[in-house]
């Protein structure tokens, strides 16, 4: 519009930029601990029936389409996820975060503990959707909040140390689950009822946000025209569709790619899958230590984990393969954090709900994909260490382009990602 602002560039990394929270001190402490607990909440959810999950075929054996049905039980809530984050960010904008936050979070006890007396496999996998629905508000609450909170540097490492507890835990939450798993297939959804726990925690130690000071520089008229970023986000979101993909490929096929070169052994395929997931976490702390803007790491990131594929591609036995992994997991820990800081800083504090909520459906929606991507592979190339190998050889693509519209325009801008890789 002819007179109108324009819209400001996008934001680099401020280490001098003041956060609208004390980062000291006992509250600080609890804060970011209920935070980190109130993100790990999805990948509970994601992983912690994962080893029952033979034991409830069994007992549903005589049910039609068991076979089928029961490992939905695992990845419904991803689904649901994937789909309602969106919604869950407009919620957040108009309702607040923090009020969401723990209503959720009661929700999830509710939802998550609901197998422990539902007898109808029809009525387990409704309540893990609703669990999903649970989780994409927690998710997107946390992850607003820590936007919200924070700014700068301090942003940059809590969104970090959100990527490290997330990774970390789904090891933790795996082995609990196996060993609540030992005294019958219901006894791990006990432990969704941790919620309960959190949230009057989260009701009286998080303070309810309010515009940053930064937030407020922007002129009355700019922000009586300010649209919703669409374009910023488009790119960023398409970008962490594919980077979810990246990511989740060691975790969900590490096992399957150890039995092709016949290691048989769960001992050996835990201790290789928990190296990676070790490597992870390694990326994550490298990338908070660094002291730059994430949207300069994003091509170089990216190539890491093509180098990672790619040396899992051409492993012709263990050692090699986890080497592989370990590469392109460090790369994974480093992407996320990066993807996530760089579409929080280009969200005004009251777009930063939907912003969130649309970074996040991206996110588990390509976790969600991975697998049918990856099986899909399989089938065209024949085998799935190929498949592991073209996904590689496309995050070198998306990095090279990256790498080659940066060069081209001085600086890697979300908002044109579509147009620079066309």
């Amino acid at each position: 519009m002819p007179g109108s602002v324009p819209p400001p560039p996008p934001a680099a990394v401020d280490a001098t930029a003041p956060s609208a929270v004390a980062v000291s001190g006992p509250s600080h402490l609890l804060r970011v601990t209920l935070l980190m607990a109130g993100s790990c909440l999805p990948i509970l959810g994601a992983v912690l029936i994962a080893p029952v999950l033979p034991k409830m075929q069994d007992h549903f054996a005589s049910v039609p389409g068991a076979k089928a049905l029961v490992p939905l039980a695992l990845t419904v809530p991803a689904l649901a996820l994937a789909l309602l984050a969106p919604f869950a960010g407009v919620i957040v904008d108009r309702v607040g975060r923090k009020r969401l936050l723990v209503v959720a979070t009661l929700l999830y006890a509710a939802f998550g503990t609901a197998p422990l007396w539902l007898d109808s496999l029809g009525g387990i996998i409704a309540s893990r959707a609703l669990v999903g629905v649970a989780e994409a508000a927690i998710m997107t609450a946390c992850t607003t909040l820590i936007g919200d909170y924070y700014s700068g540097r301090q942003r940059v490492k809590y969104l970090a140390l959100q990527t490290m507890c997330a990774s970390a835990s789904a090891t933790v939450f795996f082995v609990l689950g196996g060993a609540a798993g030992s005294a019958g297939w219901r006894m791990p959804f006990w432990v969704y009822a941790v919620s309960l726990v959190l949230a009057p925690l989260m009701a009286t130690a998080l303070p309810s946000p309010a515009a940053s000071a930064a937030d407020d520089e922007t002129p009355a008229e700019t922000q009586a025209r300010r649209s919703f970023p669409w374009r910023q986000l488009g790119g960023i979101c398409a970008l962490t569709f594919f980077g979810a993909m990246v990511f989740y490929t060691v975790p969900v096929e590490m096992s399957y790619l150890l039995d092709d070169l016949g290691v048989e052994n769960t001992g050996v395929i835990g201790l290789a899958t928990g190296i990676a997931s070790a490597a992870t976490v390694g990326g994550a702390v490298t990338f908070a230590r660094l002291k730059r803007s994430p949207d300069p790491m994003l091509p170089v990131v990216l190539a890491v984990c093509a180098v990672g594929f790619g040396v899992m591609f051409l492993a012709g036995n263990a050692p090699l393969l986890v080497i592989g992994a370990v590469v392109n997991c460090v790369g994974t820990g480093m992407l996320l954090p990066a993807l996530l800081t760089s579409a929080m800083s280009r969200l005004a504090f009251e777009d930063r709900g939907r912003g969130t909520g649309l970074w996040t459906a991206a996110f588990f929606g390509g976790e969600f994909v991975c697998p049918l991507v990856l099986l899909a592979g399989e089938s065209a190339v024949g085998s799935l260490a190929g498949a592991v190998g073209v996904l590689g050889l496309a995050a070198a693509l998306v990095a090279a382009g990256l790498w080659a519209a940066r060069h081209r325009t001085g600086a890697v801008d979300p908002r044109s990602l579509p147009e620079q890789l066309a």
